[in-house]
Parts: structure tokens; sequence; C-alpha cells
């Protein structure tokens, strides 16, 4: 039987033995992600490592499939730990790329045999993947308790019934899959004979934007599901890369995809409408001075059920007067409410600021028929007729938000999940869902800024403070 502290560890593969080392430049308390992903994997279920590139994600992968197959935990893992040998697939894009990235990864190059991380006397054998040169099939791996781990290498363009069979106790996927497979192969680890729930556990650079797959992590763009375990892994959370190498890289990355490529943070790619890195739009919140115009704009939604078109929201803007840069400093949404109540929420943030609405609010009924921009108006709301040029809107506000002239409080939770869903489809027309405070925006933007008002002597002259920004979906 081998043991983890016996010799056989002075003789595995350099990869395996310097990473995540005690002490030195790239001690592995300066991996603080990424020790965070594998302890997630202590309770099972699934895990996603959304990495930016050259953040090591793909080296997580193949480190936690490495000690599972053969049982080598380190001392100061913390993760699961499999007392047995154990059974896993590893899957990416395509066979080549899962041959040249995952498969590298794991046993070297074809002719440089323990330069991988699985140390080279602990591959028991190697099955040959059929019409893959050099490509490997299975895997079989002494695990230290004398018996052998089996790892399978799969593909997505395999298409998900490949992935149907037998139960696996763990399933890492490098690179982002679609739905169906993934749903596959949680079904593959739904339980296994140490913990319920198995192991899934994905690391991938998201380009694909807020997929189906993302979505499950993120429901509404920002916010973690409480059902799974996500973690963000970006340039500044690694010590391997120096300042020098990310700007020179960072020059080469079309803006739209810095954040997913630099953050780990879903991108929408081509399709998305205000394709700009978070950090040039959003600021830290400060009191608005007195002396700054001020206006909302209302978006009214399709009634009071909680679905997820419907609901009312809200954006509150002000103007520095020397600058003319217009500053996002609060939001509204709620759902299932009556426009009563979406007025009170509206005029408690200031029932001297002016508003102007979604003038589509003129010709739809509720409540006893009565007109939506009259029934506001008779609410005490001072509100006008947005002028409501979808196009021309859109991409006057990606001016101002690309210019500087438009920054938004870091504190808009629903505002940064509605910008990251805020999309076009592959005809090119837009979503139009989770949308309300985008149109409000906009709204904003081309009327709002006419309407702007300072703050009235009469009212109370203090510096307003307004730093609001709690869960999203509720009203504040």
């Amino acid at each position: 039987m081998l043991n983890a502290a016996s010799g056989v560890q002075k003789k595995q593969s350099s990869n395996f033995r310097l990473l995540y080392p005690e002490g030195g430049p790239y001690r592995r308390d300066l991996y603080r992600k990424h020790l965070e992903f594998f302890r997630a994997g202590k309770i099972g279920g699934e895990r996603a490592a959304l990495g930016g590139n050259r953040s090591g994600k793909t080296t997580m992968g193949a480190y936690e499939a490495t000690v599972h197959a053969t049982g080598l935990y380190p001392t100061w893992w913390e993760g699961h730990r499999f007392p047995r040998p154990n059974s896993g697939w590893v899957a990416g894009d395509t066979s080549k790329t899962v041959r040249e990235i995952i498969q590298e990864k794991l046993l070297g190059k074809p002719t440089q045999p323990g330069t991988g991380m699985i140390p080279e006397e602990l591959i028991v054998n190697r099955i040959a993947k059929s019409g893959v040169p050099e490509g490997v099939e299975t895997l079989y791996v002494r695990h230290v308790t004398g018996g052998t781990s089996i790892i399978t290498f799969k593909s997505y363009d395999q298409k998900r019934i490949s992935f149907q069979g037998t139960s696996q106790d763990w399933i890492w996927l490098d690179e982002e899959v679609d739905e169906a497979i993934y749903t596959e192969c949680c079904m593959r680890c739904m339980k296994t004979s140490d913990f319920a729930g198995g192991m899934v556990f994905l690391t991938f650079t998201p380009l694909m934007g807020i997929s189906e797959v993302v979505q499950l992590y993120l429901p509404d763009g920002v916010t973690p599901s409480p059902d799974r375990f996500i973690v963000f892994v970006g340039w500044d959370d690694v010590p391997h890369l120096d300042e020098k190498e990310k700007a020179e890289r960072l020059r080469k990355i079309p803006p739209y995809q810095r954040d997913a490529r630099t953050k780990g943070i879903p991108q929408l790619g081509a399709g998305a409408i205000y394709p700009i890195p978070e950090d040039e739009i959003l600021v830290a919140p400060f009191p608005i001075p007195k002396h700054y115009r001020r206006a909302f704009a209302l978006d009214v939604g399709g009634g009071y059920s909680e679905v997820s078109t419907g609901g009312t929201g809200a954006i509150w803007g002000a103007q520095n007067p020397d600058t003319q840069v217009v500053y996002l400093y609060d939001e509204y949404f709620r759902a299932g409410a009556e426009p009563s109540v979406h007025a009170a929420a509206i005029k408690a943030r200031g029932a001297w600021i002016p508003g102007t609405i979604d003038p589509s609010a003129r010709g739809r009924s509720q409540i006893d028929g009565r007109e939506m921009f009259q029934m506001y108006t008779d609410l005490g709301l001072n509100i006008t007729k947005a002028d409501n040029a979808v196009e021309a809107g859109i991409y006057e506000v990606w001016d101002a938000l690309s210019g500087g002239m438009l920054k938004v409080f870091r504190t808009l939770e629903r505002w940064r999940a509605e910008r990251n869903l805020y999309r076009r489809d592959a005809k090119g027309r837009i979503v139009k869902e989770k949308d309300h405070l985008m149109d409000a925006t906009r709204y904003l933007w081309l009327t709002g800024r006419d309407i702007m008002i300072q703050k009235p002597f009469t009212e109370e002259t203090t510096t307003s403070t307004v730093t609001r920004g709690g869960p999203m979906g509720f009203a504040r």
C-alpha cells in the first residue's frame, strides 16, 4: 500500500509537488480563491470557478482530479477526501482540445512522460482513444489504498448521449458546457457511497456570457445561487502574473471581453448591448451635493404578478452642473404591488424630484380602466412622458457610458444585474426580459436631463446622502 508521506511522494512529478507550497513567492495562501474552491468540495454538490485567462483555473481542476484519483491529499487539504479508489470523468470542448489541454495537464506531453500532474509511477494503464492520435480514452491510476481509480476522458462534441451511463464519484468540466450535458453530468453524480450529492466541478472563462449554465450559478447575473458554489478568479487573485504581463495581455483583449478574460466575470460578447468593462462605469457612492440637479425615470411593468417580465422599476440620476456628468445613485424595483405602493416608494426618495415615465403607460389600463400615467399623476408624482426612441436611446446611453458622462453607483445591484443580461438575440433583437432599469436609464438620459432640478430651498438644505443598495428585487 502506498502512503502519501512515503518515498513515492518524492518521486512524483514536479508539477504536482511544487504546486501550492507553504512558502515562497507562489505560496498557497496567495491563491486564496483556489483554496476556497477546493474547500467548497467538502460537502459535494456543484461548484464553478469562473476564471480569467491564465488565472490557473485548469490547473485547479487538474490538481483536484489528481488528488482524488491518487489519494495523495496534502496535509493542508480541506476539501472532500475519498478514502478509496474512485471513478471520475474529465471533459472539455472537443477531443482535440481535451488531448491538448486536459490530457497534457494531467499526463504531460506524449513525448515527455512524467511531466504531467499525475505522478508517472502511479499510472497503471492507458487506453487509447479511437480516432484521436495520441489521445487517451481511459486512464487507470493507483490509489494510496492499493486499489485503482479510473479517469475517463470525454468531450462535449460527443453530445449528451455519450454522458449517459454509469454513476461517477466526481466529474470535472473544463471550459463551458451546454445545459443538457451539464444536467446529465449532475445525474451521474447524484449520490456516492461517501456522501450525498456527488461532485461536479467546472473551471472556465465565461466568454458565452450569461448562458443557461451560468444562470444556474448566477440567476440574475450577479447574485450567487444559494444551491451552488461559485468563485471568481481574476488576474489580481494569483501571484504568478506580474504587472507587465497583465498590461501587455490587456492591450490585446477587446474591451467587451476584458471582464471575462481578466476577472472571470461573465460577459455577453458581441451580443452585449453595453459591452463596457464594469470598472469603467461604476463609482463608489458619495453624498449627493445639494447643487446637483436630479430627476428619476420610471418603467411600468406588466402587472402585479411575480413573473420575470413583470414589475415596476425606477432609477434616479444626479448631474454635476460643472462637468455635466450624470450619476445613477438609486434604484427601485418591485413586482406584485399596486401603483400606490410604487408611488410611495418613489416619493420617499424625494417628493420634489421630477420624473419621466415609460410613454406606453399612457395607453395601458389597470384598475377600473384608469390610465396608469394619470394614476401616477394623481398619486402625487411629478412626471412627464419620456422619449422612447429605442435604438437612438441605446446608442446615446452607450456613448455616455463609454465616454464617462454617465456613471453608476457601485451599490446599484439590480442595475448591474440587468446590464449583464441586457443583450440582443441571434437576429439582433433586444431580449426583453429583466430590463426595467435599462429602459428607465434610457428614459432618464433622453428626457430626464431636460427636467432635472436642484433641491428647492424650501426643502431641507443639508447635503443628501443616498447610498442605498440592498438585496435586488426588494423595494428600498
